[in-house]
């Protein structure tokens, strides 16, 4: 059961909860669950009929033989044959439709919950298990579902046939009543150890999911260190895993139908027994114990399957359960207000916040800072100074503990987030491409843009010519992640994607991947597009862009020590200049022609 632990986020519902919660997906679709329920009831009744049928026709060939009324029987019984299969093809045509739309609403209630969750969350849990719960889950919950108009048709056959079956031996159905609670009362007793094994089968399945997401995403890395075989093990102890707890689910739900048949079995012999006794002592006619007995099959067959449809519901309901579970998540970002969100001037004001992802780790501590409208701002310092920390904060992708951010004199938590959002323009570190063309990632930005305008917008960077090595132009395309292009080229791609956007607020957390002069020039140059004119945060790496930043600010801890510009930092030969050492001085001009300069006169380099 290793790695099989619920997530935090888990809740455990009761059996009325669930069903209360499904039954809302079906509200829409009353039309069509009547005509099922109508069409079942209908398959029902002719079903009870038919042993009627048989059964007076077997009293008429023994009294009177006639072939006329023996044959409109015989019409009757096909008639009837036919009527069913009638109703069943509607019953399944419209329950498929139905389960499907219903399937349909959950998945996308689960996806949005899941894409409404903060990055919190998923440093948290695994992406791929989360995959699970929206396609795996609700899947096998369809598919169960789809088993309970059966349950209904089957309902419907026992409570006709007990009536049918007064009708014959009062005393002879009494008897088929008190056995009943024995095979529902065995049935039961498969429901909670039912649910338990299809919950860890549901688990075992996300870790197979978690598993082949994270092999494929890393093949890369994997063929580079040539750990294909290791990944390969990995893959194949989850799998086992699975199989494992799998056979064991499938040898509970396996074991209910024998356990019940028996029983039944046994309460058919005890009816066999006395309604033979009747029949001998003359009570009741052969015909009528010949009714009674092929009734009373009729009866244990959706009894049983009732009793054991209870315990395999769990299977679904356990679905059910870890879709809900995500659904009702909360989110660890809290806004208190939901107003709408003018054009931002830029003024952000960072008062007295204290940041930290967990108890042991934190970030900021009282940490102020104010950032003018149209400032830019660099911030600059060692690994885990809070630098990105910082901008997270401010697109509110984390949640701050104390203390309060505000964006032109408003707090960040009473915007509507999706209006707030708009307004930032957000590079990452790594640049994220999905698979498409790289017009269609650039257009990600405002779907609205024009092709015209987009192409327009990527030729004020460098003139157009990093266009020129692409191989289609904007019509690329750029693979999965993007990994068709060079990193300069995502880069590119990523920024005009920004400068389409035309945010309020830019936010950059600059790439660390090396590029070569030329596509450092244009990178250059697309940044002080974007930065022209608006409040500006950027993770500087590169010399150029933190001497084009209005204020640079040093970090370390989660705490402000320097501050001011390159000329100023460098004078006080603090903190800065020993980054600038470290980080920049390699970068510079100076440095290059020095690091020329020698080569050229020392004979060992």
């Amino acid at each position: 059961m290793r790695g099989l632990e619920g997530e935090a986020y888990d809740r455990q519902y009761s059996d009325k909860e669930l069903v209360e919660r499904i039954l809302i997906y079906f509200r829409p679709h009353k039309r069509k669950v009547m005509v099922v329920i109508t069409a079942v009831f209908l398959m029902s009744f002719a079903s009870a009929a038919f042993p009627l049928i048989v059964a007076r026709g077997v009293d008429i060939m023994a009294t009177q033989g006639d072939a006329t009324f023996i044959a409109l029987l015989s019409g009757l019984a096909f008639f009837l044959g036919f009527a069913v299969w009638g109703l069943n093809w509607v019953r399944r045509q419209l329950t498929v439709e139905v389960i499907s739309d219903v399937v349909l609403a959950m998945r996308d209630d689960a996806f949005t919950a899941a894409a409404q969750q903060d990055l919190s969350f998923y440093d948290e849990y695994s992406s791929g298990r989360v995959v699970s719960r929206i396609t795996s889950d609700t899947q096998e919950f369809g598919e169960v579902i789809v088993l309970s108009t059966d349950v209904i048709n089957q309902l419907a056959s026992s409570l006709i046939l007990i009536v049918v079956l007064f009708t014959i031996d009062w005393k002879l159905t009494l008897l088929v009543l008190v056995m009943t609670p024995f095979i529902v009362a065995a049935a039961l007793g498969f429901r909670r150890l039912a649910r338990r094994v299809t919950r860890q089968s549901s688990r075992a399945v996300g870790e197979v999911n978690k598993a082949i997401q994270e092999s494929v995403t890393g093949i890369r890395v994997a063929k580079n260190f040539r750990q294909e075989q290791a990944i390969y093990d990995e893959f194949m102890a989850v799998n086992r895993q699975a199989y494992a707890i799998n056979v064991r689910r499938s040898f509970v739900l396996a074991n209910i139908f024998p356990v019940l048949n028996v029983l039944g079995g046994i309460a058919t012999a005890v009816l066999v027994y006395f309604g033979g006794l009747s029949t001998a002592a003359g009570v009741i006619t052969v015909a009528s114990w010949y009714l009674f007995v092929s009734t009373v099959d009729r009866f244990w067959f959706p009894v049983i399957n009732l009793s054991a449809f209870w315990s395999q519901f769990q299977q679904g309901l356990a679905a059910a359960e870890r879709v809900y579970a995500l659904i009702d998540s909360e989110s660890a970002v809290v806004q208190t207000d939901d107003q709408p969100v003018p054009a931002l001037r830029g003024e952000i004001g960072f008062n007295h916040v204290c940041f930290r992802y967990s108890e042991q780790e934190q970030v900021l501590r009282d940490f102020s800072l104010t950032i003018q409208p149209g400032e830019s701002v660099a911030l600059v310092g060692h690994t885990g100074a809070g630098k990105s920390s910082i901008i997270k904060l401010i697109a509110r992708f984390y949640e701050f503990q104390e203390g309060e951010i505000c964006v032109d004199g408003r707090s960040v938590r009473t915007f509507n987030l999706e209006a707030y959002r708009r307004q930032l323009g957000i590079v990452s570190q790594v640049p994220f491409l999905f698979a498409g063309t790289v017009l269609e990632n650039i257009r990600y930005g405002r779907p609205e843009a024009s092709d015209a305008e987009i192409e327009a917008m990527a030729r004020r960077i460098g003139d157009g010519e990093w266009l020129e090595t692409l191989p289609d132009g904007l019509n690329s395309h750029v693979g999965e992640r993007g990994g068709r292009l060079s990193m300069g080229q995502r880069q590119l791609v990523a920024l005009t994607r920004v400068l389409v956007q035309n945010p309020r607020i830019f936010i950059l957390d600059e790439a660390t991947a090396s590029v070569d002069p030329f596509t450092e020039s244009q990178i250059q140059q697309a940044l002080d597009l974007i930065m022209n004119g608006r409040s500006s945060i950027i993770i500087a790496h590169r010399l150029s862009t933190v001497r084009s930043a209005d204020r640079i600010i040093v970090l370390r801890q989660g705490q402000i020590i320097e501050e001011g510009s390159h000329e100023q930092l460098m004078a006080q030969s603090g903190h800065y200049a020993e980054l600038y050492d470290t980080y920049f001085r390699h970068q510079s001009i100076d440095y290059i022609q020095s690091e020329q300069w020698q080569r050229k006169t020392s004979p060992d380099r």
